[in-house]
């Protein structure tokens, strides 16, 4: 199989209402570059990153620039010599996380294409589904409750609750959505918006409410996390934290979380999350597949990633539902709060451009 044209799209992602997150202003749209790869046997495989400012750091500008300087060479690779190909590539693209991801989910399509196996197969084939949480943002306690009830009624049974700006109105926030929903298992996650008493505060309040609470310090503030952790009757987890392999050896190595959660679009790419969660593997840390607000072929690859690891313990794959525009046809499934496996070769989705 043999790399004839590579074509690079950029995509300005509508959500149907904006999205609420400490310490940002409201997110009312995404940039998202899509990478298409046609052979000269007629196959077509599809990468995606995306770029924002405020949540991944980077101009979406420069995002695109990048990946069209990588697509000047990747015609010259071979699509099963994958870690050489994406050596190379790096070359160009490292400082862009959304140039790597594109790419390297674009490669790891055609290596699934080449093998005609499904890439969570192809990487492990651990399971074929992974129960998913979806996220409640961050609203007045009332409006909260009726989002979750209203997520309940789709078939979610877990949920993430934002907060960070006020910890007594995320306790409040969260006490009010068990008590609605009793059944259901909460999530809540601080986007580093706490200091080390109020996030013990929170922990020790939600105690008997919570599953884990995620990020409760700022993302640089390594002793302020390994001090919560050391000190919360539950789990702490680390989000805007990871950063790469580095960071989750120096996480591990501190043991200064219970947990870390992967985001593919932040770390570019499926090659770097296995590192980092084989990282975690070996430090009896558990892992949470993430996602930021992104295509369903980006959700298509943090699931492939999550189904062929038994390391990852938990799925948080919801940024897709609320886009207006995604030109996606995703081939998994979401059922009752379940995402399911698609047997097709590759990521098993299509791209309407």
């Amino acid at each position: 199989m043999q790399i004839d044209k590579v074509t690079v799209t950029p995509v300005n992602l509508s959500l149907r209402q904006p999205v609420r997150m400490a310490n940002l202003p409201p997110i009312k749209s995404m940039a998202a570059i899509f990478v298409r790869m046609e052979t000269r046997q007629g196959r077509n495989a599809w990468g995606c990153g995306v770029a924002h400012p405020q949540m991944t750091g980077e101009k979406p500008e420069h995002a695109l620039r990048v990946c069209q300087d990588a697509a000047d060479l990747a015609c010259d690779l071979h699509p099963t010599d994958i870690e050489y190909s994406l050596s190379q590539l790096h070359l160009i693209t490292d400082g862009s996380a959304a140039a790597t991801c594109a790419f390297d989910l674009a490669f790891h399509d055609l290596l699934g294409l080449a093998a005609d196996m499904p890439l969570y197969r192809l990487l492990g084939g651990y399971r074929q589904r992974i129960q998913t949480s979806i996220t409640i943002p961050l609203l007045p306690v009332k409006e909260s409750v009726e989002i979750a009830q209203a997520r309940a009624k789709l078939g979610f049974r877990m949920l993430k609750i934002k907060g960070g700006e006020n910890p007594g109105e995320d306790v409040e926030r969260v006490r009010a959505i068990q008590r609605a929903l009793p059944e259901l298992t909460l999530r809540l996650d601080a986007d580093g918006g706490y200091n080390v008493p109020e996030a013990l505060e929170v922990a020790r309040a939600l105690k008997n409410e919570i599953e884990m609470l995620e990020q409760p310090t700022p993302a640089g503030d390594l002793d302020g996390l390994k001090d919560v952790t050391k000190n919360s009757p539950i789990p702490i987890l680390a989000d805007q934290s990871v950063k790469g392999p580095a960071s989750v050896l120096e996480l591990a190595t501190t043991r200064a979380v219970n947990g870390i959660s992967i985001k593919i679009a932040t770390c570019g790419g499926l090659n770097c999350a296995r590192q980092v969660d084989t990282i975690a593997r070996v430090a009896k840390i558990f892992t949470m597949v993430s996602c930021l607000i992104e295509p369903a072929l980006l959700i298509a690859a943090g699931l492939s990633f999550a189904l062929s690891s038994p390391n990852v313990y938990y799925g948080d794959l919801d940024g897709y539902l609320d886009i207006e525009n995604d030109p996606t046809v995703a081939g998994f499934r979401l059922e009752e709060g379940w995402l399911i496996a698609n047997p097709s070769p590759g990521l098993g989705c299509a791209v309407d451009l």
